[in-house]
């Protein structure tokens, strides 16, 4: 089996974390910095992102068997789980499935439903920089922005340009397979249930992806559950918000 690439920081007791769809643990760092002062933190790239290996086949039953091979291998025990998007349907997937050795679950900007795909010019933006001999990072940025028009967006999704070899730029992301896979991948996860480890959901005031009439939902599906609002953010919590972010995920890990 294929392992996933991923970056340790810190001592003591382990808290794994899972970036979300077109991310990687590079995006991690800052918060991730901060926790380390408290945790072993394992920041992690999952299949087809960031410097993990590529494959045609991509679902969150595959995420969460790569993940469950990690923590066979490096013996983890007694862990948070913390992921955000993507990430965090996986986490929540694996909750479900292997919930022993969980101590906490935390659950960044997304629910157990199902949505809609959302990610039509971003997958556009991303195809025609893939299908194109991408020469300079000005020429992938001047692509991208035809389609998008948010700064941190660009750069965000920019972050996965890499040389390849001189002269010549390659994507850390699987683009085709990703875009092959995204409805299956929006659509998961409405069948979690049934999760007893406390856990903490942190939703962005100005995100859609948690609205307040799916708390009742959510409260149903988990039995010990804490459900927090970063009332001045979007959809990357730990981003846009990392002082508020940080502070919410040490309260419920050190006191609950």
């Amino acid at each position: 089996m294929e392992e996933l690439f991923f970056r340790k920081l810190g001592e003591g007791k382990p808290m794994i974390i899972l970036h979300g769809l077109f991310g990687s643990s590079d995006n991690w760092q800052t918060v991730a910095k901060k926790i380390a002062n408290h945790y072993e933190v394992y920041l992690v790239d999952q299949r087809n992102h960031g410097r993990s290996f590529q494959s045609d086949a991509f679902s969150y039953e595959l995420m969460i068997e790569d993940l469950h091979h990690l923590v066979e291998k490096e013996d983890l025990d007694d862990f948070i789980l913390l992921g955000h998007s993507m990430g965090g349907k996986a986490a929540m997937g694996y909750a479900m499935k292997y919930p022993e050795g969980i101590s906490r679950l935390i659950v960044a900007d997304i629910a157990p439903v199902k949505y809609q795909v959302h990610h039509d010019l971003i997958l556009k933006a991303l195809n025609e920089a893939y299908n194109t001999e991408l020469k300079s990072r000005k020429q992938a940025e001047e692509i991208i922005s035809k389609y998008i028009e948010n700064f941190s967006v660009k750069q965000f999704l920019l972050k996965n340009l890499h040389w390849v070899e001189k002269g010549k730029l390659g994507w850390k992301i699987n683009i085709p397979v990703l875009s092959n896979q995204i409805l299956p991948i929006s659509e998961w996860g409405s069948h979690i249930e049934g999760i007893e480890i406390p856990t903490l959901f942190v939703r962005g005031g100005k995100s859609e992806y948690i609205t307040e009439d799916m708390y009742e939902m959510i409260e149903e599906k988990f039995s010990d559950v804490k459900i927090e609002t970063i009332e001045n953010s979007g959809h990357w919590v730990h981003a846009e918000q990392p002082d508020e972010f940080y502070n919410i995920v040490m309260q419920f890990c050190l006191f609950g």
